[in-house]
């Protein structure tokens, strides 16, 4: 059985179905994770559960140890993540409320420590197929037995942040082939495969991207579709255990 991580907001220890929730603090050679590894049996299961933004949500998306975080969640015998991530849609599909199941990655960020290959041997890992298509399939088969819609494929486009993108990067990153935009993504999956760590990403759609609606981006908007979304994530996530 897959020893199964989940990387996302706080919350999962308020879901329905968890039975006990036992916290600790892994030390890396990285530094400290965002918070505390959260051990979670949830029907019946045991799984682990890290607050990627910190249980505060005080961390901005380029400033997580994105290193720290994999390797604790690595020393605790993980084998598989699926990382949940509030994304903005760029084509129809992708519209507020949607969850996709992406199967592509573009990385657009610069600055962050994204490998734990920093020489003096150097090793070139295969980052064809980004997300682990087993996982993929599972989250997908759990969707459509919990009667949850979701979009099969897309490509997610990583950026920086923490601020929202501009009309025209949007434009670009639609002519690139995103679908979705997010600000996490990325160095978290390719961490993951260094690591040899089956990862799939579950996107929620929570606003338009810039220029893709008439309407000014807001919190409110944003936290709204993510309330919806993220309930139907944990239905997901239920059927997927």
């Amino acid at each position: 059985m897959k020893r199964l991580a989940i990387i996302g907001g706080t919350g999962l220890e308020q879901m329905a179905g968890v039975e006990s929730v036992q916290r600790s603090r892994v030390e890396t050679p990285y530094g400290t994770p965002s918070s505390e590894l959260m051990r979670v049996t949830l029907n019946g299961r045991e799984l682990i559960f890290l607050s990627r933004h910190g249980e505060d949500h005080s961390i901005p998306p380029h400033r997580v140890n994105y290193r720290a975080n994999l390797w604790a969640l690595n020393e605790l015998g993980v084998d598989s993540i699926v990382a949940v991530a509030a994304v903005g849609g760029i084509t129809e599909r992708m519209g507020p409320g949607h969850i996709a199941i992406p199967d592509q990655i573009i990385d657009y960020t610069w600055g962050r420590d994204h490998t734990f290959h920093d020489g003096p041997e150097v090793e070139h890992i295969d980052f064809s197929w980004p997300y682990c298509g087993e996982l993929r399939g599972e989250l997908l088969d759990a969707a459509a037995s919990s009667s949850v819609d979701v979009v099969d494929g897309g490509t997610y486009g990583a950026t920086q942040g923490p601020r929202l993108e501009s009309a025209a990067e949007i434009q670009r990153m639609e002519q690139d082939g995103c679908d979705i935009v997010g600000m996490t993504g990325m160095p978290e999956a390719s961490l993951a495969r260094e690591l040899g760590i089956c990862y799939a990403c579950c996107a929620v759609s929570a606003n338009w991207a810039a220029g893709k609606s008439s309407q000014e981006i807001t919190m409110d908007e944003i936290t709204q579709n993510l309330k919806t979304g993220m309930d139907r994530v944990g239905a997901v996530l239920q059927a997927l255990l």
